[in-house]
């Protein structure tokens, strides 16, 4: 999981997201869209970007409107992690697995938009879902 704690790390990030892309799953980044909100506008993002033939998608300047089913795909994210969390009032060091297991989730169940789940057209199969788990339920080791 990559976790920035500021906009300066985007584009290291970045580069170990392409890598793992590209030694774990033999695939390419062929584009990068951004809401212009500063991350990925870097001179050293764009040379390296441009290097490994990667288009760059940025939203037209003052229309926020485009990013609309982004914006509502993170408050979905956001608001599974608050629930998680405050389910079972979990300590703020359970937030990032929270995070995993809401991405993880979303990865798998279909959206209005694509027939497919997201897991479905990176992997090219159904994924499984018969391990899946209640939140916080009681484990024994």
């Amino acid at each position: 999981m990559y976790l920035m704690k500021h906009k300066g790390e985007s584009f290291e990030m970045f580069r170990t997201f392409q890598n793992e892309i590209q030694n774990q799953l033999e695939k390419i980044i062929k584009a990068l869209r951004s809401n212009r909100g500063g991350e990925y506008l870097s001179q050293e993002f764009d040379d390296h970007i441009r290097s490994c033939g990667i288009f760059s998608q940025l939203t037209p300047p003052a229309t926020p409107q485009w990013n609309d089913v982004f914006d509502r795909r993170n408050w979905t994210l956001l608001n599974m992690v608050r629930s998680m969390m405050s389910h079972e009032d979990l300590l703020i060091s359970f937030w990032g697995y929270a995070l995993e297991t809401g991405a993880f989730t979303l990865n798998r169940v279909p959206s209005k938009m694509v027939d497919k789940t997201p897991h479905e057209i990176w992997f090219g199969k159904r994924p499984s879902l018969y391990f899946l788990k209640i939140w916080d339920c009681e484990v024994f080791i």
